[in-house]
C-alpha cells in the first residue's frame, strides 16, 4: 500500500499552516491499529490539509492514497476516510461549478471524478457507515445521471436503515441541481415516494422537501400544509419525552484559556450537533421557501409546537434564521419563542434564551417571560455548576440586561461579586446606566486589578466598554491611569477603548488631555486616530487637532480623520482638495467617509458629488449603509435625488447585510438603518 508515496516531493508543497511534508506520517497514522493515533491523524488533517473546506494541491496530491485506504476492507474506520473525501469533493465541486480554476480545486475535482465508480462501488459497500458516507458522491461525481439515478433508487429500499434513505433522497435533490437531464425522472419518483402509504413518514417527508428542490421554481402553496401534516405524524408516533444526559458540571477553562475562547469552541460544538432527523430537511425546506415569510411562519409554530425537545430546538435556531434575514413585525414569534423558556428541556430553555439576548432591538415583546424565568431561579443560579441550567439563567439575565429592565441587576452583581463568567455580566453592564451607583465601584475594581503585562489580560476592553456606556465621571482617573499603562506597555488593543471611554466622558474628561496628546504621536495608526478623534471631542481646540486630522488622511487610518475634519465643518476646508482625491479611492468605506466630510465641510455646492459617491459605494457594499444613510439624513432636502435608493431600502423585505463591532448583530444594525432612513426620508 502507498506505493510511491514517498516519492512525492511533500515538502515543496503547502497546506493551511505551512509545509505538507508531514502528510505521509498522517495518511499512515489513518490505519493505526491504535485508535488515538487514527483519530489524531484524522483530526490533523483535517486542521491542516483541509483547513476550514479548503483545497490545496497538497489535499489533491493526498487523493490516490485516501482512495488506497478506503478501498482495504482492512483499514480502520474506513468511513470516516471516506467522510473525509466526500467533505473534499463537496469543496472541489462547488468551487469548479462557479468558475473557480485554482489548481487544488480543480485537481481534486478532476480526480475524484475521475473515481466515481469507486464511490458507486462504496455506496453498496457490506458496511452500512461506509455506504451513508459514500452516498453523496453518487450525486457531486457520477456524470452518468441514470446510472446514478438508478444507485440511488437501489439504495431506496426498505431493507436499508432510515439514516441511508434520507439521504439518498438528499443526493437524488443534489444529482438534480447538477445534472439537470435527470430533473423530470428523479422528480417523479420522489413524488412517488412522497405519497407512498409505506413509508415511515421521516421518508415522505424527505422525499417530498427534496423533490421541491429540485424544481424550486414550482413550489406550491400546497407543500407547508403537506409537510405540517407529516410533522404531525411524526410527532403522534414519538416516545413520551425524556429527559435529556445532564452533561458534566461546569469547570473552569484549561489553565492559561480565556473563558470567551472556550466558550466560542463550546458555542461550535453546539451548533454542529443534531438533534433530530428532521433537522437539515427543515432547514432545507425553510432555505427553500426563503422570501415567503407567512409560510415558514406557519412551519415555524408547528415546529416550536412539537412534543420533541429536538424539533423545538432545531425550530428556534430555525427562528432565528428567519429574524436575521428577513423583515417585519416578528412580536408574534418573539413571544413563541419565549414560551420555550419554561420548556422542562433545559438545552431548549437555553437555546429560546441566546436567541433573545442576540436580539435586544426586537426582543421587548419577551420581557416579561425573561424576568419571570430569571425572578423563579434566583440570582444565584448564575453560579450554578449546571450546564444547561446556568446557561438559561445567564443568557436570560443578559436579554433582560440589553433591555435595559433593572431585574437583571442581582444576577449580574452576583457574578461581579463571584467571579464567576463575570465576563459575560461585563458584556452587558452598560445597559443598566439606572445602577451605575452598584456597577461602576464593582467594574472599575476589576479594571484597577487587570494586569496588562500578561498575555490575556481580565478583559479590560469590555470593563472601559461598560464604563463608558455608565458614563459616570468618577471614573476619570482610573480610566486616565488605564490609558497611560496601556501606552507605557504599546497595548494598543487597551488604549483604543480607554480612548474610547473618556471621549464618552466628554468635555468633563478634559484632565485627561494631556495622556490623551501624548498619544496622537504614537506607533500605532489607529491608536493615533483614536486620540485624535477623541482629542477633538474632548478639547475641541480646531487648531490643533486640524493638522493632526489632515496628516492622517495619507493613511489607512484616514476614515477617522475624515469624520474629525467632518465635525470640524466649514472651518476645515483646506481639506476639500486632499477628500476629493479620495472619492476615487478602490476602498468604497474610504470613498464613503470622505464623501461625508465633503458634506459637512461644503455642504450644498457639493452635494450632486457626494450624492454620486454614497449612493455607488452604498451599490458596491451593502455594509456601508448605515453610515451613507445617516449622511443622506444630515442632508436634508439636498438628498432629494436618493429618493428612489430610499424609499427602495425601506421598501425591502430583506434585512440589510450590515453588521456593528462584536457580536454580528445584525437585526440591531438593520433596525438603526432603517431608522437613520426613515429620518432622511422626513428630511427630503
Amino acid at each position: 500500500m502507498f506505493s510511491g508515496l514517498h516519492a512525492i516531493d511533500w515538502a515543496s508543497m503547502h497546506h493551511a499552516h505551512g509545509s505538507a511534508e508531514e502528510i505521509p506520517a498522517l495518511l499512515e497514522a489513518m490505519r493505526s491499529p491504535d485508535a488515538d493515533e487514527r483519530s489524531r491523524a484524522l483530526s490533523d488533517f483535517y486542521g491542516s490539509v483541509h483547513h476550514q473546506g479548503d483545497v490545496y494541491p497538497s489535499t489533491a496530491a493526498s487523493l490516490p492514497f485516501l482512495l488506497e485506504l478506503v478501498g482495504d476492507p482492512a483499514t480502520p474506520d474506513r468511513h470516516k476516510i471516506v467522510a473525509l473525501l466526500i467533505s473534499i469533493a463537496e469543496a472541489a465541486v462547488a468551487r469548479c461549478d462557479i468558475g473557480y480554476t485554482d489548481a487544488g480545486y480543480a485537481g481534486a475535482a478532476a480526480f475524484l471524478r475521475s473515481h466515481a465508480d469507486t464511490f458507486v462501488d462504496l455506496a453498496g459497500d457490506a458496511a452500512c457507515r461506509v455506504r451513508q458516507a459514500a452516498i453523496p458522491g453518487l450525486g457531486l461525481l457520477v456524470d452518468d445521471a441514470d446510472r446514478a439515478l438508478n444507485s440511488l433508487q437501489d439504495r431506496s429500499a426498505r431493507e436499508f436503515c432510515l439514516v441511508e434513505r434520507l439521504l439518498v433522497t438528499r443526493t437524488t435533490a443534489t444529482l438534480a441541481e447538477r445534472l439537470p437531464v435527470i430533473v423530470p425522472s428523479a422528480t417523479a419518483w420522489l413524488t412517488g415516494l412522497a405519497v407512498d402509504p409505506a413509508g415511515e413518514p421521516e421518508f415522505r417527508l424527505a422525499a417530498l422537501i427534496h423533490q421541491a428542490r429540485c424544481t424550486p421554481d414550482t413550489i406550491s402553496d400546497d407543500l407547508v400544509p403537506a409537510v405540517v401534516g407529516l410533522l404531525r405524524e411524526i410527532a403522534d408516533a414519538a416516545p413520551p419525552e425524556q429527559p435529556w444526559p445532564e452533561p458534566p458540571p461546569v469547570e473552569p477553562p484549561a489553565a492559561g484559556v480565556p473563558p470567551f475562547i472556550a466558550a466560542a469552541f463550546e458555542d461550535l460544538a453546539r451548533a454542529d450537533r443534531r438533534y433530530s432527523l428532521t433537522t437539515d430537511l427543515l432547514r432545507t425546506l425553510h432555505e427553500l421557501l426563503g422570501p415567503r415569510v407567512s409560510q415558514r411562519t406557519d412551519l415555524l409554530v408547528e415546529q416550536l409546537s412539537s412534543p420533541e425537545p429536538g424539533v423545538r430546538l432545531d425550530a428556534i435556531r430555525m427562528t432565528n434564521d428567519l429574524l436575521r434575514s428577513r423583515r417585519g413585525d416578528h412580536s408574534a414569534l418573539i413571544r413563541l419563542v419565549a414560551t420555550q423558556l419554561d420548556a422542562s428541556n433545559l438545552e431548549v430553555a437555553a437555546e429560546a434564551a441566546t436567541l433573545l439576548e442576540s436580539h435586544p432591538s426586537i426582543a421587548a415583546p419577551a420581557r416579561e417571560a425573561l424576568a419571570a424565568l430569571v425572578a423563579a431561579h434566583g440570582p444565584h443560579v448564575w453560579a450554578t455548576p449546571r450546564r444547561h441550567l446556568r446557561r438559561v439563567h445567564q443568557k436570560a439575565v443578559m436579554a433582560l440586561a440589553r433591555l435595559g429592565d433593572g431585574r437583571a441587576l442581582p444576577s449580574l452583581l452576583v457574578a461581579l461579586d463571584s467571579d464567576v463568567d463575570a465576563w459575560l455580566a461585563v458584556q452587558v453592564a452598560g445597559g443598566l446606566p439606572q445602577a451605575a451607583d452598584q456597577l461602576v465601584p464593582r467594574l472599575s475594581d476589576r479594571l484597577r486589578r487587570a494586569d496588562l503585562s500578561s498575555k490575556w489580560p481580565s478583559n479590560p476592553q469590555g470593563l472601559l466598554s461598560a464604563l463608558a456606556k455608565l458614563g459616570d465621571p468618577t471614573t476619570l482617573p482610573l480610566i486616565t491611569d488605564t490609558l497611560a499603562a496601556a501606552a507605557a506597555r504599546e497595548k494598543w488593543d487597551v488604549a483604543k477603548p480607554a480612548l474610547a471611554a473618556l471621549r464618552a466622558l466628554g468635555p468633563a474628561a478634559a484632565p485627561a488631555l494631556a495622556e490623551i496628546r501624548s498619544l496622537v504621536t504614537a506607533d500605532d495608526t489607529w491608536t493615533r486616530a483614536e486620540a485624535v478623534t477623541t482629542l477633538w471631542a474632548i478639547g475641541g481646540d480646531r487648531d490643533e487637532v486640524m493638522p493632526l486630522a489632515l496628516a492622517l488622511l495619507d493613511t489607512f487610518a484616514l476614515r477617522g480623520a475624515a469624520d474629525v475634519l467632518g465635525q470640524i465643518g466649514p472651518a476645515a476646508a483646506v481639506a476639500l482638495p486632499r477628500l476629493r482625491t479620495l472619492l476615487a479611492a478602490d476602498y468604497e468605506w474610504n470613498r464613503v467617509h470622505a464623501a461625508a466630510a465633503i458634506w459637512d465641510i461644503a455642504g450644498e455646492p457639493e452635494a450632486p458629488v457626494v450624492l454620486d459617491t454614497l449612493l455607488q459605494a452604498w451599490q458596491e457594499n451593502s455594509v456601508t449603509g448605515n453610515h451613507v444613510a445617516a449622511c443622506l439624513k444630515r442632508m436634508g432636502p439636498a438628498a432629494a435625488p436618493a429618493l428612489p435608493r430610499i424609499l427602495a431600502e425601506l421598501g425591502r423585505l430583506e434585512t440589510g447585510e450590515a453588521f456593528d463591532e462584536g457580536p454580528f448583530r445584525y437585526i440591531d444594525t438593520d433596525e438603526e438603518l432603517l431608522r437613520e432612513l426613515a429620518g432622511a426620508l422626513h428630511g427630503v
